[in-house]
C-alpha cells in the first residue's frame, strides 16, 4: 500500500527516530556526495575542471576503466582528487549532518572515497570506508599491501598540469610504485587487485559496536544516497543489521530508489528526496520542501 505523506509527517518521524535512538549508524553512497555539490554527472562543472577531456566527448568525473594515455589520466586525477578529497573548506551539508547525530552515539560506514566526513567533524575512528580512499594509492600489481598518500603526489602533479591541454607536462612526475617501480592506481576497489589493509580494522571496530548494543537499545540507520551501482555495499547491509538487531530501524533517503523490503515494514521509512532536502529540513525547518513524494506504510 502506498499513500502520500507531507513533508512535515515524514520529517516528524524522522525526527522522533533520531530522538528515541540510543546508536546511530550513518551510511551513504554517491547521493550523498553529490547532495553535497560534488556530482560526478554534472557537466558544467565537468567542463569546468576538465575542458581538455570534455572536448574528447568525456562528460562524467566516472573515469574508472576510461583508456587514456598516462600524462592524461593522471593530469585527471590529480584535479579531480585535490578537488574532492583535498579541498580545505568545511563542507555545509556534512556539517549539519554532523550535527544532527553529534549528540548520540555514532558511527558511519560509506562508499564514498572523498572523506568528506572525517573532514567536518566526524570521528576518523568510527568511519569504515570499504571501496577505499582517494587519499592513498597503491601498486597496481599489487607488489606489495603496502600504500602511501596522494597528497604530495597530487601537489607535484598539479605543479606539472597543463590545464588546456590536461596533460602533465613532465613524465618524471607521473607515479611509479615505490617499492617496484610498476605503475600505480588510486586505492579504492577498481578490481581484485585492491589493497583493503588499512580499512580492515575499522570494519573489525564496527562490527564489534554493533555486537555490543544491548537489545534493548534503539538503533538508527540514517541512509543516504545509496543506489544500485553496488547495492551489496551499503543497502544490503544496513536492511540485514536492521533485520538482526531487534530494536534498529532503517530510514532510507533516496530520491529515486527510496524503496524497501517488505519484511521491514514498520520498522523502516522511506524518504524520496535528496539527502540534502532532508537535513535542511531537520536542521532548519523552514527550509523544508512541499513533499518527499510517496512512502511505503
Amino acid at each position: 500500500m502506498r499513500d502520500k505523506q507531507s513533508a512535515a509527517d515524514i520529517t516528524a518521524t524522522v525526527r522522533a527516530w533520531l530522538d528515541e535512538a540510543d546508536h546511530v549508524l550513518v551510511t551513504a553512497g554517491a547521493g550523498l556526495t553529490a547532495a553535497a555539490g560534488y556530482d560526478y554527472g554534472d557537466t558544467g562543472r565537468f567542463k569546468e575542471l576538465f575542458p581538455a577531456l570534455y572536448r574528447l566527448g568525456l562528460r562524467s568525473r566516472y573515469m574508472v576503466g576510461v583508456p587514456l594515455p598516462p600524462e592524461l589520466l593522471w593530469g585527471y586525477w590529480a584535479v579531480h582528487i585535490s578537488d574532492i578529497r583535498f579541498d580545505p573548506r568545511p563542507n555545509r551539508l556534512y556539517q549539519d549532518l554532523h550535527a544532527l547525530v553529534k549528540d548520540k552515539d555514532t558511527w558511519v560506514m560509506t562508499s564514498n572515497v572523498d572523506a568528506l566526513f572525517a573532514r567536518n567533524a566526524f570521528d576518523p575512528e568510527r568511519i569504515f570506508t570499504p571501496q577505499g580512499d582517494y587519499g592513498r594509492y597503491q601498486c597496481a600489481t599489487p607488489c606489495t599491501r603496502q600504500t602511501w598518500s596522494t597528497k604530495p603526489r597530487v601537489e607535484q602533479l598539479l605543479k606539472a598540469y597543463d590545464p588546456e591541454t590536461g596533460m602533465i607536462t613532465d613524465p618524471e612526475t607521473l607515479p611509479r610504485c615505490p617499492n617496484c617501480g610498476a605503475d600505480v592506481e588510486i586505492n579504492v576497489r577498481i578490481g581484485p587487485e585492491f589493497v583493503d589493509d588499512s580499512y580492515l580494522p575499522a570494519a573489525d571496530r564496527l562490527q564489534d559496536w554493533l555486537n555490543a548494543i544491548p537489545a534493548e537499545d534503539r538503533l538508527l540507520v540514517l541512509e543516504f544516497g545509496a543506489g544500485f551501482n553496488t547495492p551489496g555495499v551499503i543497502r544490503r547491509p544496513g536492511e540485514h543489521i536492521t533485520r538482526h538487531l531487534p530494536g534498529a530501524r532503517l530510514v532510507r533517503v533516496n530520491p529515486e530508489h527510496a524503496d524497501l523490503p517488505n519484511d521491514l515494514t514498520g520498522r523502516a521509512l522511506p524518504v524520496a528526496a535528496r539527502a540534502d532536502h532532508l537535513i535542511s529540513t531537520l536542521t532548519r525547518p523552514s527550509s523544508a520542501i512541499s513533499t518527499y513524494g510517496d512512502y511505503c506504510e
